[in-house]
């Protein structure tokens, strides 16, 4: 059960609200605290799970608690509780700024109390699922393979086809190109997610992600290469995290990036794909970094190799790399330039109407990635282009 605080200056005033609290059958214990208080909590176990700031006529004092509160438990969700309902533009304001997400009339509508709290408990209980099966992180073997394209056509697949509520995070250094493939002028990004850690919850989440016409949903990268002076791994693993809480799959497109302090998001991730080509120098470079995967403690059933602009006399240099990885290729994409390089320039993933076999191939890979059966398109060559490593395990 959820656990809660009320801020209030006078309790007496808070009583209604407290017993609408118990009364919902949601919340397992209930603090209340003074407001001003001349100590805050030490640390955020201390914390509940909900604080209601009971306002009165001076509301600014409960504002700043409120965020001091936050900076201590970022998880911590603040509501207000105001006779003011709805809010003036410049309470509202002071409100968000200061953390709060949700506001109740005063007397509290027990129905309304109940409905918050109903969401409140469902996304926690989200958040403590394990992630296993949400996050797919997309990397390229070397630069130039295409694994943006390949994660933003995976994405869109996955929204359309598998009807899966998806999103991709554009994490690739040193500029993010998720939004130019999808022809998307992104208002907030990951930046903005970095920059507001303290507020950063579902709701503000999903304010800050740009929608594609397809129902996929993007965060959109740096803009310029300099902000990733002021951006750490730690709080990525916080945008991952709160990502999962709101779509049922994120793709996380880390560029060419590599390197230890990854491994945390690396282990968080249901499937790694990484993408390469076939040319000595991807292979090259695909063979070492799968071996570092394995050294970050990454099972190898769970970093897959997707070969990008696959043709025909690639097959016997594929089969050579099976047998040094140890594994086999998880699927291959056909070389289709003139319609990857029309649909790049344009800002235009492959669609259901591109009747071509890369279109299938997508399709394919979107289907197994988010457990629904596809039929594969019929094998055409000696290699199967879509040689599943989990049928073969």
């Amino acid at each position: 059960m959820l656990t809660a605080a009320i801020a209030t200056s006078d309790p007496n005033s808070s009583a209604q609200l407290l017993a609408s609290i118990e009364q919902s059958g949601l919340v397992g214990s209930i603090k209340t605290w003074t407001v001003p208080t001349e100590k805050m909590p030490d640390s955020a176990e201390q914390l509940p799970d909900i604080v209601f700031l009971d306002l009165s006529l001076y509301p600014e004092t409960f504002f700043t608690f409120g965020a001091q509160l936050r900076r201590i438990r970022p998880a911590t969700r603040i509501i207000a509780c105001s006779a003011t309902v709805p809010p003036s533009p410049q309470l509202l304001l002071e409100a968000m700024r200061s953390g709060v997400q949700d506001f109740l009339a005063k007397p509290v509508e027990p129905k309304a109390l109940k409905e918050i709290l109903s969401r409140i408990v469902q996304e926690c209980e989200q958040s403590d699922r394990p992630s296993f099966n949400k996050l797919i992180v997309i990397m390229g073997s070397k630069g130039g393979v295409g694994s943006t394209t390949v994660a933003v056509n995976l994405g869109v697949k996955i929204a359309t086809y598998a009807k899966k509520r998806a999103a991709v995070l554009d994490f690739a250094r040193p500029l993010g190109n998720v939004h130019l493939l999808l022809d998307l002028q992104p208002h907030f990004g990951l930046r903005d997610a970095i920059e507001n850690l303290d507020r950063l919850d579902s709701h503000f989440f999903a304010g800050l992600t740009t929608r594609h016409k397809t129902g996929l949903e993007i965060l959109g990268g740096a803009s310029q290469p300099e902000e990733w002076q002021a951006i750490a791994t730690p709080p990525l693993e916080r945008v991952v995290n709160v990502a999962q809480s709101v779509f049922d799959i994120v793709l996380v497109d880390l560029g060419t990036q590599f390197s230890s302090e990854w491994s945390t998001i690396l282990r968080m991730a249901q499937t790694i794909l990484v993408v390469a080509e076939a040319n000595v120098p991807s292979l090259w470079a695909l063979e070492r970094r799968l071996m570092a995967l394995t050294g970050f403690g990454i099972e190898p059933d769970r970093a897959k190799v997707v070969v990008n602009r696959w043709h025909k006399n690639d097959e016997e240099a594929l089969k050579s790399i099976q047998k040094e990885i140890r594994r086999p290729i998880f699927a291959c994409l056909p070389n289709d330039y003139r319609k990857a390089s029309l649909a790049i320039n344009l800002g235009m993933p492959f669609m259901e109407n591109h009747n071509n076999l890369l279109n299938h191939r997508y399709r394919e890979i979107a289907s197994q990635l988010a457990g629904i059966p596809e039929q594969p398109v019929a094998k055409r060559s000696g290699l199967d282009l879509f040689s599943f490593s989990l049928k073969r395990a």
